[in-house]
């Protein structure tokens, strides 16, 4: 890869006009007060240029949920993508564990997904993803420690691109922010969010 273009993976210097005006679309944009937000190392062989953020749905001292938002573009354009942008994320939450055995669970969270994309509007293609349940048993020791479950959702998606190339990523972000308020449980942000169907409020949150 070019290192004059590893320097700018943040959005600034010598970065594509384009990829500049995404990201500072991404660092102004203004979220619910449960979401803490910051930015986070991009990874830097998935594309030309990247940018990442991390998030945790926060109560007190405690996170519901928490996850990783990555902005890609390659400028010329990538096969796979059907674009120039790209977008990946990660997102986690603790489950009850009779929660996590719910074998409609994987298909409702993936719902969560291009729904909360969906209901604001948000153009997209090439949408994939997985989504994973873990269960951790302990034992000798540890046995005193109550059974626990995760659920993981991980998933990329290319968005529409709008005037001079740069696609909507202040509300692609915000869809991501109300996916994992779902997953954490929260109750809808407004009257307009009134058809969300949360997680119920699960056994604990984890200690920050």
């Amino acid at each position: 890869m070019d290192d004059s273009k590893e320097g700018d993976r943040d959005g600034d210097g010598g970065a594509p006009p384009a990829f500049q005006a995404a990201v500072k679309a991404l660092r102004n944009s203004r979220l619910r007060p449960q979401i803490e937000i910051d930015p986070t190392p991009a990874p830097q062989r998935l594309a030309p240029f990247a940018y990442a953020l991390e998030a945790a749905v926060v109560d007190g001292d405690q996170d519901l949920a928490d996850g990783r938002l990555v902005l890609l573009h390659d400028p010329d354009g990538h096969d796979a993508w059907h674009g120039t942008f790209r977008l990946v994320t990660l997102v986690r939450a603790e489950l009850e564990p009779e929660m996590a055995a719910d074998p409609l669970l994987p298909d409702v969270c993936w719902s969560w997904l291009t729904g909360a994309l969906q209901a604001r509007g948000l153009t997209y293609g090439e949408a994939s993803g997985t989504v994973t349940r873990a269960s951790s048993h302990y034992f000798g020791g540890l046995s005193e420690r109550p059974s626990a479950s995760q659920i993981e959702i991980r998933a990329s998606w290319t968005p529409r691109e709008g005037l001079g190339g740069v696609p909507d990523t202040a509300a692609h972000l915000a869809s991501w922010c109300d996916l994992l308020a779902q997953v954490a449980g929260l109750p809808p942000a407004g009257p307009g969010d009134a058809s969300i169907v949360t997680l119920p409020q699960r056994r604990g949150p984890q200690s920050r």
